[in-house]
């Protein structure tokens, strides 16, 4: 595997800030290489031989304006086992629905275009359903749970110019852990 030429923007590029737009359909063939091209990255990530080769920090998703392009797309790539992913690309999303219960990943989030350690909580929606688009076009609705659930709230985030750390309260960290689920 070849490692794909992407640029990940640094939290203090204030491009990260901006609202990325709708896509119009059909998608370009620049789009659907870039896609693919995310989905090799963040796999390679997970795979220790390529992180370690290409020094690598592993990620699981990554949005369109975290590589400077202000489009509503993001990708995640899951490892369901050793080496077998499953990818999920997705256009123009909105939320639907959520649970009431909220969670919050114990070892703390992580971005790619964060480098750096970051305590405290990030409350998010244990379940969420969200409506969305694929690369053809066609619309359909996905429900995810836990660490999924987290990564997409997190990469619509991304569409939105919010940062995980943002979420983060700077005077109290783990402000209200009590009131979440630690995942």
């Amino acid at each position: 595997m070849k490692l794909p030429d992407l640029v990940i923007l640094d939290e203090k590029d204030k491009r990260l800030r901006e609202t990325s737009k709708e896509v119009i359909f059909p998608l370009s063939q620049e789009d659907k290489a870039h896609i693919h091209d995310m989905i090799d990255y963040l796999t390679m990530s997970q795979i220790p031989e390529y992180s370690e080769k290409y020094s690598l920090r592993p990620g699981m998703g990554l949005a369109y304006i975290q590589t400077g392009i202000p489009k509503r797309i993001f990708v995640i790539v899951e490892e369901l086992d050793e080496g077998e992913f499953k990818n999920y690309i997705v256009i123009n999303p909105k939320i639907i629905s959520h649970s009431e219960e909220m969670i919050y990943v114990g070892e703390g989030e992580g971005c790619l275009s964060v480098n750096r350690e970051v305590e405290g909580i990030v409350p998010r929606y244990a379940r969420i359903t969200v409506e969305a688009y694929d690369e053809l076009g066609n619309k359909y609705q996905i429900r995810v749970r836990e660490d999924i659930s987290v990564a997409f709230q997190h990469e619509i985030d991304h569409l939105n110019g919010i940062l995980f750390v943002d979420k983060i309260d700077p005077k109290n960290p783990y402000k209200n852990r009590s009131k979440y689920r630690e995942i």
